[in-house]
């Protein structure tokens, strides 16, 4: 691979990974309702998620979407139900949360379900099989003496994974970090509830929305 192509990628993935984003906010959200180890681990979860989408662009799926486009309408759909369910089950916590409670409660979802929660979330995000399309393609070298194509997406994706997760990790715990700072206070454990649940619904909707 060319070394100037690969700079120019790492600096591209870099600066799209701090740009707050729906990977982001998900992972914030689950930050806020678990604290930081939620927090790493639903960044661990979209990285997981991302490799995903790299193996399938390197075996050709992106090109399969391409020529039926419609199945991104399904994926779509299908990413904003899964959304609405995690909106509402946050919302449902957070009024079912009682005043006199004096500690924070057992985190609702398990490490694990976070984990596949995450990963679930980026799989079913339509946007990304289409930055995959039209992103990686930009940092292909061609020419009798470049490797092949799918191992130049591994590749990529991989770095992708590499600049991505730590960038996610640190977002997780700083957000988590302050949420366990305040989730002694039952009224603060409601509303972060509460705004998680917004945020998910907020995703489900662009998700749907935007057909950019």
């Amino acid at each position: 691979m060319d070394l100037a192509l690969l700079a120019a990628f790492v600096i591209a993935v870099f600066l799209l990974s701090v740009a707050p984003g729906p990977d982001m906010l998900f992972i914030v959200a689950n930050a806020g309702v678990g604290g930081r180890r939620a927090g790493v681990v639903a960044a661990a979860g979209m990285s997981t998620g991302l490799a995903g989408h790299t193996v399938a662009a390197a075996a050709g799926l992106t090109a399969l979407i391409a020529a039926a486009p419609e199945a991104l309408t399904v994926i779509r759909v299908l990413g904003a139900v899964f959304l609405v369910h995690l909106a509402v089950s946050s919302w449902r916590a957070g009024r079912s949360a009682g005043p006199a409670a004096t500690t924070p409660a057992v985190p609702r979802r398990s490490l694990r379900k976070v984990y596949a929660m995450a990963t679930l979330t980026n799989l079913a995000n339509p946007k990304i099989v289409l930055f995959y399309l039209a992103f990686l393609p930009q940092f292909l070298t061609t020419g009798a003496d470049a490797w092949p194509v799918w191992a130049q997406l591994l590749t990529l994706g991989a770095v992708f994974i590499a600049v991505g997760f730590p960038v996610d990790a640190t977002i997780g715990l700083t957000a988590g970090g302050l949420a366990e700072r305040l989730l002694h206070r039952p009224s603060v454990r409601r509303r972060l509830d509460q705004v998680c649940a917004v945020i998910f619904g907020g995703l489900a909707v662009r998700l749907l929305v935007d057909t950019r």
